[in-house]
């Protein structure tokens, strides 16, 4: 018998994505299977999800959930053998392209009972009220799935264990108090001792409340989330948790985002040999309506176009970039505030041939702007991790980044001025003002223009190891020290053998666990 670990979350590619939750879900299965768990998803079925996981057939049907009955479908992820188990409800059969909000950018109305109903799902299947084996420990993933912890709790289940990552502390999943009777959750649990939160019911303080591990993705976010600038009003709670807390960073996809490799783009290049990236230059400029200049230098934007990403300090700093570097050319992939969507169509008006927009998302363009792009611009006020500037890296794209978060764990930086320091392969800028994040872009063409620190800037970035194995090993041992004691064995032996690290998995931006444990206790099993 092998390891069971439930995973439940929101969004996982390729059936549904909407940011980096979805790369994380399914690549961490794929490589738990690979290190001997039996891991498996749950995701709600949206409209045209269960197309894409098909053959599909019924594991279970569960007619008391919050909103409403609900029946439980398995299949596969595709391209893969990780096993994907959908949650069909009349509520989220009313979802179109995003699952949270409606065409208006407004929140679905009954958020708080669909996402309790896939909490509950997973209870049920911790139960064994569904043709599914238990899990041996359910791991939820961000306020859609942390009620789980609850639930369980509420059944009296003691020999699952359970595992809260927390991707972004701002999403947490507050509803007003009056809806605690139709998501099943008794008065008692609702003082503030309990899941009350600032006059509102929190599923994310649930999860922090309730479950047995606590972990979130970088260990710089780990040490911010503690603290009133970062904490969102969830500070007091973490700290009175951390000695269950966890730093355990992301992996990327190095199959899916491999420059060597990489299908969607137009010519493939590796460390050793960066000519297709002149080729995958010119298609970016093509793809974008821009002059084919190969001396024009590029700089990209690929993320979410809010607040949170700074998109209004990059639409104060971009015309004084613009105008600085004439040559320069812009190329934006993302949506987000219709405002700032508008202001960078404005700004487009502004610098004719010299900007491309893309708004939404469209995996080729995403490829193409990683391969093709000289830097990556990614300002952003708070970031757990930053799966967007590695996914530059592995292409050679040099990103500037805010120092805040993940990023500073795994963007070792260039520095805003002097030499380079060895194996730096970004520019980190501090603040929030227009004239920090212009003062960064500038010091990345001013590398740029020297070829040989470029090339190397370059080269350092595509060697960094950011794989899946070593945080799925780490995931492994906090899973073996929440399981059941009948199923700890069967995670140690889940667990591959120690290798030492490779020369390009240790970089600058490696935190040795010992500095961190004066704020956090990191386990060892």
């Amino acid at each position: 018998m092998n390891a069971r670990v439930l995973l439940v979350a929101s969004e996982a590619v390729p059936l549904v994505k909407t940011g980096g939750l979805a790369d994380v879900i399914t690549s961490l299965a794929a490589t738990l299977r690979e290190h001997g768990s039996e891991a498996t998803i749950l995701l709600p079925a949206y409209p045209g999800v269960a197309e894409g996981a098909g053959p599909l057939h019924e594991v279970g049907r569960l007619p008391d959930l919050p909103g409403g009955s609900g029946v439980l479908l398995q299949g596969c992820i595709p391209d893969s053998s990780v096993p994907v188990v959908l949650l069909k409800t009349a509520g989220f059969d009313r979802r179109s392209a995003n699952p949270y909000v409606d065409v208006d950018g407004s929140e679905y109305t009954d958020n708080a009972l669909c996402f309790a109903a896939l909490a509950q799902a997973a209870a049920e299947i911790c139960a064994g009220n569904t043709q599914l084996a238990r899990p041996h420990v359910v791991h939820a993933n961000d306020w859609h799935a942390a009620l789980i912890p609850t639930y369980l709790k509420l059944k009296g289940i003691r020999d699952v264990g359970t595992v809260l990552t927390i991707h972004n502390l701002a999403f947490q999943g507050n509803y007003p108090l009056d809806v605690a009777p139709a998501l099943g959750i008794p008065p008692e649990m609702l003082g503030p001792d309990g899941l009350e939160f600032w006059g509102q019911l929190s599923f994310l303080k649930a999860g922090i409340l309730h479950a047995d591990r606590i972990t979130t993705v970088s260990h710089s976010y780990a040490r911010e989330i503690l603290t009133p600038r970062f904490g969102h009003g969830m500070e007091g709670i973490l700290n009175a948790r951390k000695q269950d807390l966890l730093a355990i960073a992301n992996g990327v996809d190095t199959e899916t985002w491999n420059p060597a490799t990489d299908e969607l783009i137009a010519r493939r290049f590796t460390p050793d040999d960066l000519r297709g990236k002149s080729a995958c230059k010119r298609e970016l400029q093509q793809m974008f309506g821009l002059p084919v200049d190969p001396f024009a230098p590029i700089l990209a934007m690929g993320s979410r176009i809010t607040h949170q990403k700074m998109a209004d300090v990059a639409l104060a700093a971009l015309p004084h970039i613009l105008n600085r570097h004439p040559r320069a050319q812009l190329v934006v992939l993302g949506r987000g505030d219709r405002a700032y969507e508008q202001g960078l169509f404005e700004l487009a008006g502004q610098f004719p041939s010299r900007i491309g927009l893309f708004i939404g998302y469209d995996e080729h363009r995403a490829h193409a702007l990683h391969a093709g792009a000289d830097m990556l611009l990614h300002g952003t006020r708070f970031e757990p991790f930053g799966l967007t500037p590695l996914y530059s890296m592995r292409y050679g794209t040099i990103p500037i980044a805010s120092r805040v978060g993940g990023m500073i764990d795994s963007i070792p930086d260039a520095g805003l001025k002097g030499a380079v320091p060895n194996g730096a392969c970004g520019v980190l800028f501090d603040g929030e003002e227009a004239a920090d994040m212009a003062g960064a872009v500038s010091r990345a063409f001013e590398l740029h223009a020297a070829p040989r620190s470029w090339h190397t800037m370059q080269c350092n970035a595509m060697s960094v190891d950011f794989s899946w194995d070593g945080p799925a090993e780490q995931y492994i041992n906090a899973y073996a020290a929440v399981a059941a004691p009948s199923a700890k064995s069967l995670f140690v032996a889940a667990r591959k053998p120690a290798t030492p690290p490779t020369a390009a998995a240790v970089s600058p931006a490696t935190v040795p666990v010992r500095e961190l444990q004066p704020a956090l206790q990191f386990m060892t099993v």
